[in-house]
């Protein structure tokens, strides 16, 4: 009796592990489904100055007044800085008057002089000819007539000299055109001594005070172009393939990390960093409100691509060997190494170009049992991999 029951208890657990094996170990599977996927690239970088003008003196001046100071907004054309201009003016005044006199004296003087040489080139003409017609006649010796004809070569002479005297302080002529080159030169010369702003920006530092003697080639301040904030950011040269010109991105400044700014990709560096193996990004960011500040500490997320429709997972159920990149699929109650292509990747998810299919289940190699045994799914994530 007691070894019947023995028996029968060993049928009955030959019977449960029978079942056990036939059905299979279960394992947690993962069901490939279509979703939409954003890749990306992260970095940090900072706020810099896409135009910082350095202003400086042209000419050797003493300094009479400074009109702004750093931080002040200042338009195009604004008066930075007044230079002394007592001598510069005075020369200024010098050449205003010796056009003003050309034109008011000289030149009516001048074309006085011509019509009174032409008059008298006139009259001599008549008296030689006069004399020339006396002399044939008998009536006036051959001296008298010649001295007359002198006398006309003589004033025909001074007609020529005072015809292009006239010409010379004529408007438009050529003592006018020097006397106003050297009016422009002392007109420009004495701007020079009013230092403006070359356009609308803010003034980062300044580096003279009135009285100070300056030269050119010393810079007396700096403007950054209000427009002119930009983003550099150092991407690692690892992520750089999918950058482009154009691409949007969103920029938050550690000061600010509740706003989110947009920006785009305005230029990458033709070469990579080889101290540090990055590459330089610059950004052009839209700033309304002004937050960002020279200098600031920023994050910038870069969207590189996006797919509405495709196959994700998780990089986890990634494995590599020297074929390439591969995934393990249950087929049927088996797990089978499937060859993959990989297309964009975003954080922890990767999109499969090829190699598998929406609805087949994948699995992680730590979720096999050791042994060849038969396996089957115990539950799908459904593509839960958000």
């Amino acid at each position: 009796m007691r070894l019947g029951l023995i028996i029968a208890g060993v049928l009955l657990l030959l019977v449960v592990l029978g079942q056990e094996y036939w059905r299979g170990v279960e394992v947690q599977t993962l069901a490939l489904k279509q979703q939409s996927l954003q890749q990306w690239v992260v970095a940090s970088g900072q706020v810099r100055n896409q135009s910082l003008a350095r202003i400086g003196a042209e000419i050797t001046a003493t300094v009479v007044n400074r009109h702004v100071r750093e931080g002040d907004e200042v338009e195009a054309g604004d008066l930075l800085i007044s230079l002394r201009s007592d001598d510069l003016q005075a020369q200024y005044e010098q050449a205003q008057t010796a056009l003003m006199q050309l034109r008011n004296q000289l030149y009516p003087q001048a074309r006085q002089a011509a019509q009174e040489a032409s008059l008298a080139w006139q009259q001599a003409v008549r008296e030689a000819e006069r004399r020339a017609k006396l002399a044939e006649q008998g009536m006036l010796s051959a001296e008298q007539a010649e001295q007359a004809a002198h006398l006309a070569r003589t004033r025909k002479t001074s007609l020529r000299r005072a015809e292009l005297a006239e010409q010379a302080l004529q408007p438009g002529g050529d003592e006018e055109q020097m006397l106003q080159q050297r009016l422009s030169n002392a007109r420009a010369n004495l701007d020079k001594t009013r230092i403006v702003a070359p356009f609308a920006g803010k003034i980062q530092t300044r580096n003279v005070e009135p009285g100070d003697q300056v030269q050119p080639g010393r810079v007396l301040l700096e403007i950054a172009r209000r427009d002119g904030l930009e983003i550099v950011v150092a991407v690692d040269e690892k992520y750089i393939a999918p950058l482009q010109l154009g691409q949007q991105a969103v920029v938050i400044a550690d000061a600010w990390p509740e706003h989110e700014l947009s920006a785009r990709i305005s230029f990458i560096a033709p070469a990579v960093d080889e101290s540090n193996g990055t590459l330089d990004v610059h950004l052009v960011v839209d700033d309304p409100d002004q937050r960002l500040r020279l200098g600031m500490t920023v994050s910038v997320t870069v969207f590189t691509a996006y797919k509405d429709q495709t196959l994700v997972v998780p990089r986890d159920y990634l494995q590599r060997d020297a074929e390439g990149w591969y995934v393990l699929v249950l087929d049927g109650d088996r797990a089978r190494r499937r060859q993959v292509v990989l297309g964009l990747q975003a954080g922890t998810k990767v999109e499969l170009l090829s190699g598998v299919k929406e609805g087949e289940l994948l699995l992680l190699p730590e979720h096999l049992p050791k042994g060849s045994r038969r396996l089957r799914s115990r539950s799908s994530l459904a593509g839960a991999i958000d």
